[in-house]
């Protein structure tokens, strides 16, 4: 499992990352204090505060440098 910061303070910025995000056939999860949320979607990550940066979970053991490439434009 790999860990990056990433900041979704914008509707559209969120719209891109999911779009991005569902390409891959990993588990993304999103962590905001307590809160746990699936990153592919789009009402859970509404839920969350966004105007602080949010910590993206990767469920993948291989091949993760293609998912960090899609990632540079969020990270923080």
């Amino acid at each position: 499992m790999k860990t990056v910061r990433i900041s979704l303070n914008s509707i559209d910025k969120v719209k891109s990352f999911v779009n991005d995000i569902t390409k891959f056939d990993y588990d993304f999860d999103l962590v905001s204090g307590r809160y746990v949320i699936d990153a592919k979607s789009i009402m859970g990550i509404f839920s969350l505060d966004l105007s602080k940066p949010i910590d993206l979970n990767i469920h993948a053991e291989e091949n993760v440098d293609s998912v960090l490439e899609v990632l540079k434009n969020y990270e923080v």
